[in-house]
């Protein structure tokens, strides 16, 4: 059963639990290309269906900073608080409706996280070499190379100023109203909830980009460039421990 508004308006309130984790994440761009929803499914676990608009399904590139993650009692931590992270991720639902992300891979250059996130989060982290030069005329030159890959991803974009919020029925919103991730443990499929204040928007001038983590994926490799572009200056995030779905 595909999300109804009511679903995807409710899972911006934060759950009732107490969060496990501070996170603030910052100058993201977010690349999208549209797929054939059949594509997508083929990729996804039992017990997920793609979540499409208007009939497609979307992968997106999304690189950014980490800032401040820290448990919520403890404070940051110099050289592991802050770290560049890089995914690759679809947009699904489960059986109820309940829509959320799925990362087919997520990089990142501290090594301690990608531990962490494997072990406690079950999520797809990978090892990078990665950096981030900002430029007199403001542009963010973003580089990752996999641990294990001989290609960089060279992206280069500049974050615009003006500042919006995603309107409902739009493709943002679809693209960034995102509170509910999905992640595959040996024990099944499992939910995890982050919560923070919408994004604030902004366009984005994108000069280089990347498909690399694609072929990566196992995913057909985009020839085009992205079709829809978005920035975000950053949030700050609280993050709650996954819960197991029965699926």
């Amino acid at each position: 059963m595909p999300p109804d508004h009511e679903q995807r308006e409710a899972l911006r309130a934060p759950p009732a639990r107490p969060f496990v984790m501070h996170q603030r994440w910052g100058n993201l761009l977010f690349l999208h290309w549209s797929f054939d929803p059949k594509v997508i499914q083929a990729t996804l676990p039992a017990g997920l269906q793609v979540d499409t608009f208007e009939g497609r399904a979307w992968v997106g590139v999304v690189p950014f900073e980490m800032r401040g993650i820290r448990p919520r009692f403890c404070p940051p931590v110099p050289g592991v608080s802050d770290f560049l992270e890089m995914n690759l991720r679809t947009y699904v639902h489960d059986s109820n409706g309940a829509p959320g992300v799925w990362f087919y891979s997520l990089d990142c250059d501290q090594p301690l996280a990608v531990r962490v996130a494997r072990a406690f989060f079950h999520l797809p982290y990978h090892h990078a070499r990665m950096s981030l030069k900002i430029s007199a005329e403001g542009m963010l030159r973003y580089r990752s190379q996999r641990r294990s890959d001989d290609h960089e991803s060279a992206i280069d974009y500049r974050l615009g100023t003006t500042v919006r919020h995603a309107r409902r029925d739009t493709l943002e919103y679809f693209l960034a109203e995102r509170y509910l991730l999905y992640a595959l443990a040996p024990s099944g499929l499992h939910t995890g909830r982050v919560h923070h204040a919408p994004y604030p928007l902004v366009n984005a001038e994108v000069a280089e980009w990347d498909t690399r983590l694609f072929a990566l994926a196992g995913l057909p490799e985009p020839a085009r460039a992205p079709e829809h572009v978005l920035g975000s200056p950053g949030v700050k995030v609280r993050v709650w421990a996954l819960e197991k779905t029965g699926l």
